[in-house]
């Protein structure tokens, strides 16, 4: 059964909450990683670069061998520490042969290669680390946007400024234009228009009067609203989007290194391997060079080297991938989800047909009406304007301009009463029957504006988002990839989500969601065994974007936000670079799987002749570093073209 609305559902990607074990499953200490383990790639690092002076430009090898050896105690010790403890708890991954390593590398003295292997080890964790902090940016955002005061209407105070917080059930405050309404309400009095995009997504204002719900959130485009609180602040819509954010990416768990699943196997079978040879051979170098040909480093640097190339060239490709991990997710992903305004269409409303009535023409109606709205600021208005200047030149002016915020203009364009609006506002003008209008167009196909000239029902002008015009191409490529379902979730009417979706190809389409509804249905595809691509560009979006096992953010059009929430940011404002961004992922993680497997093969030909003797551990050291390049080489075609 699908989970509900809001509900996180945790799946092999997801624990339920932050630093909450599962019933059931091993839980690691991480106390050493917290504390000792971030300071292990400064000790490595400087321990490399003092040891190397000493040993190539003061010629003093003793003093180096000293220096590496100190050094590799200090950071070597916490990734052995942290090892010990978490094999008390089954969990044996690469840390393991890498902790073999670093103390044979030391036993053997070999302090220079034990230093790499630390370093290896621990600054991709530390790269990690700086992403989850990274990550918390998107909540600071959304907070940093939110009012922080409330015009409250006090009977025995008149007017007072107060924090957002201080404002109960009940209570009356003013929302000024270019205000953000604190919290939800309902509206007692005023005439205005709110954009409520950050919450829908939809860049059409929407018009509000007496009776109209508020959600906080919104901006007030014009007119001063006094509006009842129907919740606190805390409880409202703008603050329920700042908790889905924190909540998602709060529980989402660390993923798996891709070394690590092959640690699974490689690591006991190292083990294995060193045990039979110490029964057949009783010879303890024999072991020791089994274990320096067994480094992990094709474990450790294939994934790490493969996607530092893959992020580079998606950085020449204007993608900024924030963190490894995407890159792994962006590979595996099973299905991508969509928002509508903005992501699929252009993001900007435009004159999709002009329907002239019977006795008029097209040009009477568009250049009429294009006339009178000159002197609003309406997006829809400017829209007409811009139609009309395209298509018939400079505009006559209109006298007698008055206009009814979210409803409509009248005026006089050389002695013609024009009337230009939404039905209601246009029957309040009208003299006879608009029932000729039902009769010149099909059903409630989208947003319209109704034309009167002299009091007669002149024409329609239908307004549609368009789509973009890389669409159907980058759907075709997504297709070519294996990410054939698509689906698109929108804060539109759900008619319209149903259009787009159609006209673009993409048959599972739903619409009417707030930020929570995105949210959920996302968590809902990752209940099912989904691996999720989110594609958003609004703040409406950025719940959705933090729930996504990968979110995509397109920054062309702007948004702190959505590019804080996001785990990739395409900043040109072209859809076509998400299936690039997949491209890049999945060429990356297959050069990085081959380099593994490449790795593996050749040290287990290596570990197999140094079992019988036949490769001393100093020659075996040499070896493996020849391993290491050949795996550092094939893993760095990922940045090439």
């Amino acid at each position: 059964m699908p989970a509900p609305l809001g509900h996180v559902v945790p799946n092999r990607r997801r624990a339920p909450l932050k630093n909450v074990p599962v019933q059931g499953t091993p839980v690691e200490d991480n106390t050493a990683k917290r504390t000792i383990l971030p300071y292990s790639p400064l000790f490595a690092v400087g321990g490399i670069i003092l040891g190397g002076i000493e040993q190539y430009i003061f010629n003093l090898p003793l003093f180096a061998h000293a220096l590496w050896t100190i050094a590799l105690i200090g950071a070597g010790f916490p990734v052995v520490w942290r090892t010990l403890r978490a094999a008390r708890h089954g969990n044996y991954a690469t840390d393991v042969v890498a902790s073999l390593s670093i103390v044979t590398a030391a036993i053997i003295g070999q302090p220079l290669a034990g230093l790499v292997i630390v370093l290896m080890q621990t600054g991709g964790e530390a790269l990690e680390k700086f992403a989850e902090r990274r990550a918390s940016a998107a909540v600071r955002e959304l907070e940093k946007a939110a009012p922080r005061i409330a015009h409250l209407i006090s009977g025995a105070r008149g007017l007072v400024d107060v924090p957002v917080g201080e404002l109960n059930v009940g209570d009356v405050f003013l929302v000024r234009p270019g205000e953000m309404v604190p919290c939800d309400g309902l509206v007692l009095s005023g005439i205005s228009e709110i954009d409520a995009s950050q919450l829908t997504g939809e860049a059409i204002p929407v018009p509000a009067r007496e009776g109209t719900p508020l959600m906080s959130g919104s901006l007030n485009a014009h007119g001063v609203l006094s509006v009842r609180a129907s919740a606190r602040a805390a409880e409202s819509q703008y603050s329920k989007i700042v908790e889905l954010v924190r909540v998602a990416q709060a529980s989402k768990s660390p993923l798996q290194r891709l070394a690590d699943r092959y640690a699974v196997w490689f690591t006991p079978a190292t083990l294995a391997v060193c045990v039979v040879t110490f029964f057949l051979t009783r010879n303890w170098d024999s072991v020791l060079a089994v274990l320096v040909v067994a480094t992990p480093c094709p474990l450790i640097l294939a994934t790490p080297v493969a996607i530092i190339g893959g992020i580079n060239r998606a950085a020449r490709q204007k993608i900024i991938v924030r963190h490894g991990a995407a890159l792994e997710m962006l590979s595996d992903a099973t299905i991508a989800v969509f928002d509508k305004t903005g992501t699929l269409t252009v993001g900007k409303p435009s004159v999709r047909s002009v329907v002239a009535l019977p006795g008029f023409t097209e040009r009477e109606v568009l250049r009429n009406a294009a006339a009178v709205e000159q002197g609003s600021s309406h997006l829809l208005a400017r829209v007409v304007v811009e139609e009309g200047e395209k298509r018939y030149g400079r505009l006559p002016e209109a006298t007698q301009h008055r206009e009814s915020p979210g409803e409509g203009l009248t005026g006089i364009v050389g002695g013609t009463e024009v009337v230009v609006g939404s039905r209601a506002f246009v029957a309040r003008h009208a003299p006879v029957s608009l029932d000729v209008f039902d009769d010149a167009v099909d059903g409630d196909a989208g947003l319209r504006a109704y034309v009167l000239l002299s009091g007669k029902p002149a024409g329609i002008i239908e307004y549609a988002d368009s789509l973009r015009p890389e669409l159907k191409s980058f759907l075709a490529r997504l297709g070519e990839l294996g990410l054939s379902r698509t689906v698109l979730l929108s804060g539109d009417r759900a008619a319209n989500a149903t259009a787009i979706g159609l006209e673009s190809g993409i048959k599972e389409a739903h619409g009417e969601l707030l930020p929570a509804d995105k949210a959920a249905m996302v968590t809902r595809f990752r209940a099912s065994g989904e691996v999720v691509l989110m594609v958003g560009d609004g703040t409406n979006d950025a719940p959705a974007l933090s729930a996504a096992d990968v979110g995509v953010a397109l920054a062309g059009h702007g948004g702190g936000v959505t590019s804080e929430a996001a785990d990739v940011v395409i900043l040109v404002d072209d859809l076509s670079k998400v299936g690039e961004a997949v491209a890049i992922s999945r060429r990356t993680m297959r050069l990085a799987r081959q380099s593994i497997v490449t790795g593996l093969v050749l040290s287990g030909i290596a570990m197999i002749f140094a079992a019988y003797g036949f490769i001393p551990p100093t020659e075996g050291a040499l070896l493996q570093e020849a391993i290491d390049v050949a795996v550092i080489l094939n893993a760095l075609r990922a940045s090439w073209s």
